[in-house]
């Protein structure tokens, strides 16, 4: 069972979702290379919501942008700062060229780590 989540909230472009895309899968990939249990990125469907804050409203979102709520699972807090480091000095993780095309503002991005409190699947 995980017991620790990095969870990220990401104002985005609609427009820039394509090359989004292509930039979450090469992540999801390395991240489950270095030994996540899972690796997930959502882009909002419904986020008007008639009680409490919406994501829309969370993350600020300008007109022609979405949300992307993106979350990774890890065995534990010590497993993924050691995933962590090794994402961080993977070649693939910090090439230049996808430093300079970025598809959101990462100033932007909400994101922290999350001790598991309750966890159900089916299965």
């Amino acid at each position: 069972m995980a017991s620790y989540v990095d969870g990220f909230v990401i104002p985005i472009p609609k427009k820039n979702l394509r090359a989004y895309r292509r930039m979450a899968r090469l992540g999801a990939k390395v991240w489950m290379e270095y030994g996540a249990l899972a690796f997930y990125e959502c882009v909002g469907d419904d986020l008007s919501v008639r009680w409490g804050t919406g994501f829309g409203r969370l993350a600020r979102l300008k007109p022609g942008e979405t949300a992307v709520f993106s979350w990774i699972v890890y065995k534990s807090r010590a497993d993924r700062d050691r995933v962590n480091a090794k994402v961080m000095k993977d070649p693939r993780m910090s090439d230049p060229k996808m430093q300079k095309t970025m598809p959101f503002d990462p100033r932007r991005m909400a994101y922290g780590g999350f001790k598991v409190l309750v966890q159900g699947h089916e299965g």
